[in-house]
């Protein structure tokens, strides 16, 4: 079964426009998960634009499924995540000024950098995930860093999706089988949505978890957030 894990970014973002604390992060959360979500997702930027350090501290205990903490492991980040012990560590190699994650990690060029980190948090227990592009060289490289799983950056799955769906996933399903062979996990993430969403599913039905936020807070302003995980959920079945 592929798990939804829901990536509270947005909601926080939105807080962060007034202050206060409305909408509430934590309450959004525990939202999602009584909703059916069997995950919660979060990405700490340097600078705190929308997910604080300290709301990683207050989702922690509050998390019934499974929590994941994404981010470029700097080292504040890497303290956090080793005082928090979530269950999954997510690396994206994001620049301290980037707007979203638009590429993955070169794990040939950075093996040495990617196996010390990864080293450091299977020490504590954590499982650990490289997010990469869909080639099978990084993914290979990947599983020779020590990582536990990939996650699969899907941005040009999506874009590509609408003029052809075959050729748009074709790197992904290579990416994914040589994920398999080399004993990693696998996770994707990035502009899935509820258009694009069953198909990867249906093609790539090994995978273990999908990270889905901006598309699922835009679907909720319409649908109500309930009725927008139901059908996410529906995309995986």
């Amino acid at each position: 079964m592929t798990k939804l894990s829901v990536n509270i970014n947005k909601v926080a973002t939105l807080r962060n426009a007034r202050g206060g604390n409305n909408p509430d992060v934590l309450r959004v959360a525990a939202d999602c998960e009584r909703f059916g979500a069997q995950g919660i997702t979060v990405h700490p930027r340097p600078d705190e634009r929308h997910i604080r350090y300290q709301d990683v501290r207050d989702l922690r205990p509050r998390v019934v499924t499974e929590f994941n903490i994404e981010g470029n492991p700097i080292d504040k980040f890497t303290a956090l995540v080793l005082e928090v012990r979530p269950h999954q560590v997510t690396l994206v190699p994001d620049g301290h000024d980037q707007l979203t994650s638009n590429h993955g990690w070169d794990t040939v060029e950075n093996r040495t950098f990617l196996t010390d980190i990864v080293g450091r948090f299977k020490e504590a227990g954590i499982r650990t995930s490289i997010f990469v592009d869909a080639d099978q060289r990084m993914v290979q490289a990947a599983s020779e860093c020590g990582a536990d799983r990939v996650e699969l950056y899907t941005e040009p799955y999506a874009a590509n999706y609408a003029r052809n769906r075959d050729e748009a996933i074709r790197p992904f399903v290579d990416a994914a089988i040589a994920a398999r062979e080399a004993g990693l996990g696998l996770n994707a993430g990035h502009d899935l949505s509820l258009e694009n969403l069953a198909f990867f599913h249906q093609t790539i039905p090994w995978t273990d978890e999908v990270s889905i936020g901006h598309a699922i807070i835009c679907d909720a302003l319409y649908l109500g957030l309930q009725e927008t995980i139901r059908r996410y959920l529906d995309c995986l079945k």
